[in-house]
């Protein structure tokens, strides 16, 4: 396939600039949805809430939060001017945290596989969509245990819609895959917090599954279940174990199901392939 080449090498290129993007979504969406809530709240007691700096996606432009340099287009080519800079701020010279090149790299090799499992097909845009918004919301739980709304549920409306026509499967499977993956978690909830009286988990973790559930169809549900609960056990014991993480401390379950989803998107079917066909 002559043209797999370059749409390997569009692919990757994408994926690193998308993944610079995502550092941004990844850090500013939830103090966007922090000053909505702030702003609500205000409302709610009626009280007028001072008109607040312009902030978004797009405003301001990124800077350094140490001395608030703007960071020119030069100092924002994904991973390259990271090593140019070798990690550090070009006017103060403050350190910049490796997980910016990391989730570059992260979204880069993420849209590669995609780019060479699917190759030069109408599903690779929308694989390349839902890896995009997966990290976003991997590394968003992680460092706020919040799954934004924003999010998960417009990627469980574009999944219905990519499998109009059966990009990923069938559009009756990923019906019942958006609505059991809710349940099943809901159910999950419901029955922890009855034997427990605590929440186990977040609604948040509900519509992702949900939204996996719409993408891939419930046939991947139990394998993303599966996938997610053993690394996130294993994860959760390290934790206890080697860092003295609080057995009450919560853990967030969405890096996890996000990890599971894109296990599931690439190799679901050759896993369940083998283990149907295991003696």
């Amino acid at each position: 396939m002559p043209e797999l080449p370059l749409t390997l090498a569009i692919a990757t290129l994408v994926g690193l600039f998308v993944g610079s993007f995502l550092n941004v979504v990844i850090h500013r969406l939830p103090i966007m949805m922090e000053r909505e809530w702030q702003s609500q709240a205000a409302e709610l007691r009626g009280e007028s809430a001072p008109a607040p700096e312009r902030f978004n996606l797009a405003v301001p432009r990124s800077r350094c939060p140490h001395c608030g340099h703007q960071i020119t287009v030069f100092e924002n080519i994904p991973i390259v001017s990271f090593l140019l800079l070798r990690g550090r701020c070009s006017h103060c010279g403050a350190g910049i945290s490796p997980r910016y090149p990391g989730v570059e790299l992260l979204s880069g090799l993420l849209c590669a596989g995609a780019a060479l499992f699917y190759g030069p097909t109408v599903q690779l845009p929308l694989a390349m969509l839902f890896i995009w918004v997966m990290v976003a919301l991997a590394f968003i739980d992680f460092d706020t245990q919040l799954l934004p709304d924003s999010l998960t549920l417009p990627l469980l409306w574009v999944g219905l819609l990519a499998n109009l026509n059966g990009s990923f499967t069938d559009l009756h499977s990923a019906v019942i895959g958006a609505v059991a993956g809710y349940l099943i978690l809901w159910s999950v909830y419901w029955l922890f917090r009855l034997l427990t009286g605590k929440e186990g988990m977040g609604y948040g973790d509900f519509k992702l599954l949900a939204a996996i559930g719409a993408w891939l169809g419930w046939q991947m549900l139990p394998l993303t279940i599966v996938l997610s609960s053993v690394v996130g056990a294993l994860v959760g014991v390290g934790l206890i174990v080697f860092t003295r993480h609080g057995r009450n401390t919560p853990i967030p379950f969405g890096p996890y199901l996000a990890a599971a989803g894109l296990l599931a998107m690439f190799f679901g079917e050759s896993i369940t392939a083998a283990y149907l066909g295991a003696p």
